[in-house]
């Protein structure tokens, strides 16, 4: 495992082990301090898995020497480490805002003798994981339902030689903008009393903001500074809404957001003798204009208050009218070679050239709903290609997709969507499976059966359920939610399924799969009912996109008063600058190079969105409305 010069283990290698220590551990409830703490585990739990942790990953595809054919291959990692090493790691995964102690969330110590719960960004990072590499998680499936989930998680891209953050005038300013939020974020006064859930939504909105007077010369009036935050609480903010690890991590970013122009120091009261940890950055400097200084310094002392600044609520937006946009001289859309920054300043004029190249501003989902961005000389055909483009973002968004899918079920439709969701479910699960697991003693010698390939097995016998549920369910003739699809497509299905039952079973196919059928399928025929079933899909998308007999389903689902607006409030709740960065589905892997960028590491931003916290939120929403 490779490990920086601050001693840490690369980010990635971080969150998969964590991922993979959490997957293999059982959370259960356990008691401290007359205390009962649900879905947490212990420091002897962790250990005892950390000391021989395996990490099994099988994948399907086709055989070189004969493509027509599936094979499998499964990989098996173990990790081995000592009891000091896993509290060591254990650390880092606190440091991280991974886990936190159940009995006292404010303690920064991974103590011996410890019981600890998931943070939200802990689950954040958990269910993409999951996701990610097949893993079924049905054993931690009750934990995602009864904490908050980090829904919107900022991932900054790092340096493949040391792991450090690419630091970069955008990337500052996405950082800047979803740290403040879209207005101030005044905590009300009920939030005390609010609920786990509730209170983790007030703080995604931005850092909590305070107002403070100060009394500089002794019978003159007090100076009230508004919009300011604890030095404590920003680091908080920083290491639970993103990718950074650590307080250091986060106060480096901090002392940007200084040397930026875009936060400044009110007042640090500590006493002399206290000690205090400063952090300073150092850049090249802007123009005579510019609110950029050579270097920056951030106090991470509990006595501590910064401000934000005049240029700070600027580059938030909090003075521009819901709905309004950036204008192209403003100094926060303004990416000019004087505000590029870089932790070596020498670097910086040799490298601003390719920078202006390389970082243009990406279409926002509102730009892509909208078709904005099509140019006016395209062709007419244009049209339905940005129904197509349309209807992708819908069902990739969370929210939208669910209020796609009450769309559809008001036109009695909605078949169509669950099959297509349905179907990619079934394609990624067959490709890929996983699991975790600790083995406290070897393997016996002559052992049948690896982790993964038991694991396989299982995982094979689920596949053929899903294939089985998704044909009677949607492509059965007279089934529930029969889809209503081109004729030659579900004859050509049929024909091939006679074939194979009739030849695994010898009697002919009565147009049902039954569970006994299915149970002799093997993996190449699945992965040709994979490919029928991906036509079908296909079929249904454009039929979504364009549909003769629901007239323009997406046209029409985009004029709708309840998506205009949800669209709205999805733009004003995301940072423009945030979404000028790609947006990943949480079961994306994690880009080797910033995506839309070359091999050159220039920098950049993409923000991950929990698909169990969406379906959560949207929950909740329609609760409250009913």
């Amino acid at each position: 495992m490779k490990t920086t010069k601050r001693g840490r283990p690369y980010l990635k290698d971080t969150l998969d082990l964590f991922a993979t220590l959490i997957v293999s551990l059982e959370l259960t409830t356990n008691r401290q301090f007359f205390r009962n703490f649900p879905n947490s585990f212990l420091t002897d739990d962790a250990a005892r898995n950390l000391a021989n942790l395996k990490f099994s990953q099988s994948n399907r595809g086709p055989d070189p020497r004969e493509p027509s054919r599936i094979v499998t291959t499964t990989t098996t990692t173990t990790f081995s480490m000592t009891r000091d090493m896993a509290k060591a790691m254990c650390q880092h995964f606190m440091d991280a805002r991974l886990i936190e102690n159940a009995a006292d969330p404010g303690s920064n110590l991974f103590k011996d003798r410890g019981v600890y719960v998931l943070t939200p960004k802990g689950l954040h990072v958990l269910e993409r994981f999951m996701s990610k590499n097949g893993i079924n998680g049905d054993h931690v499936s009750h934990v995602f339902t009864s904490q908050p989930i980090c829904m919107k998680l900022l991932h900054l891209e790092r340096r493949s030689t040391d792991d450090e953050i690419i630091v970069s005038h955008s990337v500052i300013l996405a950082l800047f903008r979803r740290f403040v939020g879209r207005q101030p974020n005044y905590p009300p006064d009920s939030l005390d009393s609010a609920d786990a859930f509730q209170k983790y939504h007030e703080r995604s909105k931005g850092v909590a903001l305070m107002d403070v007077s100060e009394r500089l010369i002794m019978g003159k009036s007090p100076i009230t500074h508004r919009s300011c935050f604890a030095a404590v609480t920003a680091l908080e903010w920083l290491c639970d809404f993103t990718s950074v690890i650590g307080r250091e991590e986060a106060a480096e970013m901090a002392a940007q957001f200084v040397r930026y122009g875009l936060i400044a120091l009110v007042s640090d009261k500590r006493k002399n003798n206290d000690s205090a940890i400063i952090f300073t950055v150092r850049g090249a400097a802007g123009g005579p204009n510019s609110t950029i200084s050579q270097h920056g310094e951030f106090r991470c002392t509990a006595k501590a208050i910064y401000k934000i600044t005049e240029e700070g609520r600027r580059t938030a937006r909090w003075d521009v009218p819901e709905g309004a946009t950036d204008s192209p001289n403003n100094s926060s859309a303004n990416l000019s070679s004087a505000a590029r920054s870089s932790e070596d300043p020498t670097e910086e004029a040799a490298t601003v050239a390719k920078l202006d190249a390389r970082l243009h501003r990406r279409a926002s989902m509102t730009d892509r709903l909208n078709a904005s961005h099509t140019k006016d000389d395209e062709k007419k055909s244009t049209h339905k290609e940005s129904n197509t483009e349309r209807l992708k973002h819908i069902i990739e968004e969370p929210h939208l997709r669910i209020l796609f899918r009450e769309f559809l079920r008001a036109n009695f439709c909605e078949e169509n969507l669950t099959f297509y969701i349905e179907v990619q479910d079934f394609k990624r699960k067959f490709n890929i499976t996983s699991s975790a697991m600790a083995s406290s003693t070897p393997a016996a010698r002559g052992q049948k059966a690896t982790p993964g390939q038991a694991a396989m097995e299982r995982h094979h016998e689920s596949l053929i359920q899903m294939a089985l549920v998704i044909y009677n369910t949607y492509l059965a003739p007279s089934s529930q939610n029969e889809l209503n699809i081109d004729h030659g497509l579900r004859n050509e299905l049929s024909g091939y399924l006679t074939d194979v039952i009739t030849a695994l079973t010898g009697k002919a196919f009565q147009g049902r799969i039954e569970m006994e059928q299915a149970n002799a399928f093997n993996a190449t025929q699945l992965q040709t009912m994979i490919r029928l079933y991906e036509r079908i899909q296909t079929h249904v998308f454009r039929l979504m996109a364009t549909d003769s007999l629901t007239p323009y389903v997406c046209p029409q689902f985009i004029k709708t008063p309840r998506f205009l607006a949800l669209r709205v409030k999805l733009n004003d709740e995301d940072d423009t600058s945030v979404n000028e960065f790609p947006l990943m589905p949480s079961g994306a892997s994690t880009p080797s190079v910033p995506p839309g960028l070359t091999d050159d590491e220039v920098g950049g931003a993409y923000v991950t969105i929990s698909q169990r916290a969406a379906a959560i939120s949207q929950g909740k929403e329609r609760q409250a409305h009913s």
